[in-house]
């Protein structure tokens, strides 16, 4: 991996945070993420001194903003020349109706939005050396249907139905875009980390899980894996390509997504 560059997004934390220490450990060249510039400056001194590798970098964005997010593609085409690796990991679970700054409902604008936006802003950059991985990280408890009307909250607010509606659009998101890049050299994956002892899953259950350590084998497998480096379009769990809903296989469901994505994106 020591010729490879990874960008992972919300990489401070949790899963991220030892994604990126297990990617770094084997030598790539690791492009954190975070909101806040001092914990960011930590993560990366703390990696840097636990792996021995110098080529961390951090960047700052708060993902619940469209133009932050595209200040972050900006900041990430102005410092590299390509991308091998881009993880989609930062995600939250908002237990009361928030709206960003944008006007968009904020489980859907950082967990669909944010990750949608930030991987067209990159993709040029992504295929310049191929092949290269997108990794979408979604959850088992993604959704079984979709509400078009109720994508923001139009109708009524649940935080669980958010997060798991966020977590198909994951899906949805992976299988159209996998198929709008065949041939391309660039693969696009989804995974299910597992149930994880991270900030999110207090907020949203109230209950520990495994270690982070676990939560994060799934993700570098599928950054690094030599034997996935054509396999696109894909669900994961535990390292394994998996069953995600039925719906999740929805050709018009997924390009009915992709263009309401779009327009938003470009409001």
């Amino acid at each position: 991996m020591k010729d490879k560059t990874i960008l992972i997004t919300g990489s401070t934390d949790g899963i991220g945070k030892q994604t990126a220490l297990d990617l770094a450990k084997m030598g790539a060249t690791v492009l954190l993420h975070g909101r806040n510039s001092g914990r960011a400056d930590r993560v990366l001194n703390e990696i840097k001194k636990a792996t021995g590798n110098d080529r961390i970098e951090a960047f700052i964005a708060d993902l619940a903003s469209l133009k932050q997010v595209r200040y972050l593609a900006e900041q990430v085409l102005e410092k590299h020349d390509r991308l091998d690796v881009l993880i989609n990991n930062a995600g939250v679970y908002e237990t009361r109706h928030r709206i960003s700054e944008d006007g968009f409902e904020m489980t859907f604008a950082v967990n669909h939005l944010a990750p949608f936006f930030l991987t067209l802003l990159l993709l040029d950059l992504i295929g310049k050396r191929v092949p290269c991985r997108i990794i979408n990280v979604s959850s088992q408890v993604h959704a079984s249907s979709i509400d078009f009307d109720n994508l923001q909250a139009e109708k009524h607010y649940s935080a669980y139905e958010a997060y798991s509606l966020s977590k198909l659009c994951n899906v949805l998101f992976t299988s159209e875009l996998a198929e709008r890049l065949k041939g391309t050299g660039i693969t696009v994956n989804c995974l299910h980390p597992g149930v994880i002892d991270t900030k999110l899953l207090k907020a949203g259950w109230g209950m520990g899980g495994s270690p982070v350590t676990q939560g994060a084998k799934t993700s570098v497998y599928l950054a690094t894996a030599p034997e996935l480096s054509t396999v696109t379009g894909k669900y994961f769990k535990n390292m394994k390509p998996t069953k995600s809903s039925r719906i999740s296989y929805d050709a018009k469901a997924r390009k009915r997504l992709w263009e309401i994505s779009e327009r938003l994106c470009q409001s």
